[in-house]
C-alpha cells in the first residue's frame, strides 16, 4: 500500500476569491477525484479548522493499493484538470508518498 499525503498553503487572494473560498473550491475539486481509478483505498480532503492547530490550509490524505494505482491517479484527466486551479491559488505545497 502507498500512502500519499499532500498539504497546501493558499494565497490570501487568487482567481478572484479569498483564501477561504478557494480552499472550499479546492476541496470540492479534489473530492471529485476520490474514485477516478480502481485501487484507491482511502481519500480524505480536509481544511484547516479554527481552534485546531494547522500550518497549512488544505490537506489530502490518501491510500492506494499500489504505486501503479497512484501513478494512474496522478495521470488521470480528472486529476490533471484540477492542477491549474491549485497551481493558481497555492503559495506552498508539501508532499510525501510512502509504503506502509
Amino acid at each position: 500500500m502507498i500512502k500519499h499525503i499532500v498539504m497546501w498553503k493558499l494565497k490570501d487572494f487568487a482567481e478572484g476569491a479569498d483564501r477561504a473560498a478557494n480552499a472550499a473550491k479546492m476541496k470540492e475539486k479534489l473530492e471529485a477525484c476520490a474514485n477516478i481509478v480502481p485501487g484507491i483505498l482511502k481519500f480524505e480532503v480536509a481544511l484547516a479548522q479554527p481552534g485546531l492547530e494547522a500550518t497549512y490550509d488544505v490537506v489530502l490524505y490518501s491510500e492506494f493499493d499500489s504505486k501503479a494505482t497512484l501513478d494512474a491517479y496522478a495521470a488521470h484527466p480528472t486529476h490533471e484538470a484540477v492542477k491549474p486551479f491549485i497551481g493558481a491559488v497555492r503559495s506552498e505545497r508539501q508532499c510525501m508518498d510512502f509504503e506502509a
